[in-house]
């Protein structure tokens, strides 16, 4: 999905031809949103223009399941206009912008049930390095061929282009959903119970798993991991530590407070909730750096020069 890795068009949007005569063709440049992720991928270089991208949602059909928003629009917004159509998306909802995060690609919670970010953006439109906008993608799957630049955008930190608008797909609101905490069950096994669960979390002692749904499934449901452990109704899910760790889904039994990644010296993670079946880690502490392979340095290298050959976009910062 996608047009050519560089493809222009001419926004009749003001508000995108407004903001790509602001970022200009010089100059080093970022975008800041509510800076609720802005410590991600390092610290801009002193000298850089902080721009904020433009706000409002453009169009949003419901029946066709897709919103069109401009990127500066705060996510609580656009949740709340797709919530009075009986709809959500795969935005996260922990605060911050749409395009906050689109740049570092951060799942909702409820990933299990909404499906993952990357996957939902069916067009972005940026501004390039060279002040011009650019469309990638398509409102629909239908008809449209080429490189699939939105999942490259998405988390790429604004390093390849500064983000605008995006068309996000939609899904449908659960009839009910209902927050269940154990003490004494093994989350591998819960998920593996669950028909669809909307998340299960886990803390290195307690599991919680929301299950969506008409009330009958959820009734089902609810039976089904009483049988793995003894669970009781919460009203949500556990309070999330500050930091955000990817990691393998694989890794997350191993996990303790003390978990240091295999190459990294640094603390453990402390205090965490890992999303179970996802590999996201909300944790006390950043999670330490990791040495990329050689051959993904190499990938980056050639996509930066590629998109950004003079480093004017977001300076300092790296998705590596």
């Amino acid at each position: 999905m996608g047009v050519g890795p560089l493809s222009s068009l001419v926004s009749q949007d003001t508000a995108l031809s407004a903001f790509a005569e602001v970022v200009g063709d010089s100059g080093p440049v970022a975008v800041a949103g509510s800076r609720t992720r802005w410590e991600l991928g390092g610290s801009l270089a002193e000298n850089t223009t902080i721009l904020e991208a433009p706000t409002g949602i453009v169009s949003y059909q419901p029946d066709e399941m897709t919103v069109q928003v401009r990127v500066g629009t705060p996510v609580a917004e656009l949740n709340l206009a797709l919530a009075e159509a009986g709809q959500r998306c795969a935005l996260p909802e922990r605060g911050g912008t749409v395009g906050g995060a689109l740049a570092v690609g951060e799942n909702a919670l409820t990933m299990l049930g909404v499906g993952r970010l990357r996957d939902s953006v069916l067009q972005l439109r940026y501004v390039s390095a060279e002040g011009e906008v650019v469309t990638s993608g398509g409102p629909t799957v239908k008809n449209v061929s080429g490189f699939n630049l939105p999942r490259l955008m998405v988390g790429s930190l604004g390093t390849l282009g500064l983000l605008a608008e995006a068309t996000i797909r939609t899904n449908p609101s659960p009839t009910e959903s209902r927050w269940f905490q154990s003490s004494d069950s093994d989350p591998t096994a819960i998920l593996d119970a669950v028909l669809r669960p909307g998340a299960v979390l886990w803390d290195g002692q307690s599991t919680w798993v929301l299950l969506e749904g008409h009330p009958p499934d959820v009734v089902a449901e609810r039976k089904r991991i009483g049988e793995l452990g003894a669970f009781a109704e919460v009203d949500g899910p556990p309070p999330l530590p500050p930091h955000r760790w990817s990691l393998k889904p694989s890794e997350l039994p191993g996990l303790s407070p003390e978990t240091e990644p295999a190459g990294a010296s640094a603390n453990g993670t402390g205090s965490f909730v890992a999303s179970v079946g996802v590999g996201t880690v909300h944790a006390e502490n950043p999670q330490p750096h990791r040495t990329p392979d050689a051959a993904s340095l190499v990938v980056a290298g050639r996509l930066k020069q590629l998109f950004d050959p003079t480093g004017r976009l977001a300076p300092g910062r790296s998705v590596s």
